[in-house]
């Protein structure tokens, strides 16, 4: 058998973002292939490799003879992609079963931003600007977001929804919101916002729980440059001088009951 492995970028991985492998072996006419992407934990002699869902085929040949030259130039490819040859000794496991780690539940923050009028934008831009344009929009809501000590949870075409922890969350949250309206004015963007908070149950970095989604809800009704948010913040946030307009009682859509909105000034 003959085995390669590209490494890649990945949090377990030693570098580069996915890391591939590809193997060969031929038993008489036919030739067994199997591919895809691998997970790479530490380097060196400690270094171990496993599959993560790999692909396979088998290709029968009418002859050894043309079996084995089928692996002569699949070989040959596959040098020229900048794969490592592993030594025969090496092995390709199945990847171990991974703990889930247990769920805590916090007082948290949640922020939803999106652009408004992205689909037109987008059209009237082309694809290539308004890449760009995207490019610099994260950075800035990234830049923002590391200021005020809130962490990235998701993006989604042009949203993110970022999470602030503790009862001092409610706060940063705000401010967070008021630097990136700010900020993406310079790039010709109008964005809306909107910020509820509540327990959340954390795993890992991922957010979970009916504040997430009472937050998404805030952000639809939000309007055109505009920072909307919960009763809830707004009580969180009201020894921070921070000043709210009352946008009268709204019914979110799947959440019991009217909820009391307000407006960052």
């Amino acid at each position: 058998m003959a085995q390669f492995l590209r490494v890649g970028v990945h949090d377990s991985n030693v570098g580069g973002y996915t890391s591939k492998a590809w193997t060969i072996r031929r038993t008489g006419a036919t030739v067994f292939l199997k591919w895809g992407a691998v997970e790479v934990r530490r380097s060196g002699r400690g270094r171990r490799i496993y599959w993560v869902r790999p692909q396979q085929k088998t290709i029968r040949c009418a002859s050894g003879e043309i079996a084995r030259g089928y692996m002569k130039k699949a070989l040959a490819r596959r040098l020229n992609h900048r794969y490592e040859k592993l030594p025969d000794t090496v092995s390709i496991g199945r990847r171990p079963p991974r703990r889930r780690p247990e769920p805590r539940r916090v007082l948290t923050t949640v922020s939803f931003v999106d652009i408004v009028h992205s689909t037109a934008k987008a059209a009237m831009l082309g694809d290539s600007r308004w890449n760009e344009v995207l490019t610099h929009y994260y950075a800035a809501l990234r830049k923002q977001l590391r200021a005020s000590r809130g962490r990235e949870v998701n993006t989604t075409g042009d949203g993110m929804l970022a999470a602030f922890d503790g009862p001092t969350g409610a706060a940063a949250a705000i401010r967070y919101a008021a630097a990136v309206r700010r900020a993406v004015g310079t790039l010709g963007l109008e964005i809306r916002m909107g910020l509820h908070a509540g327990e959340c149950e954390l795993v890992g970095d991922a957010v979970s729980g009916i504040a997430v989604h009472i937050g998404a809800r805030i952000l639809a009704k939000a309007d055109a440059g505009e920072i909307l948010v919960s009763s809830t913040v707004k009580d969180l946030a009201v020894e921070s001088g921070i000043e709210f307009r009352s946008r009268g009682l709204h019914k979110l859509k799947g959440v019991p009951e009217k909820w009391r909105l307000y407006r960052v000034l």
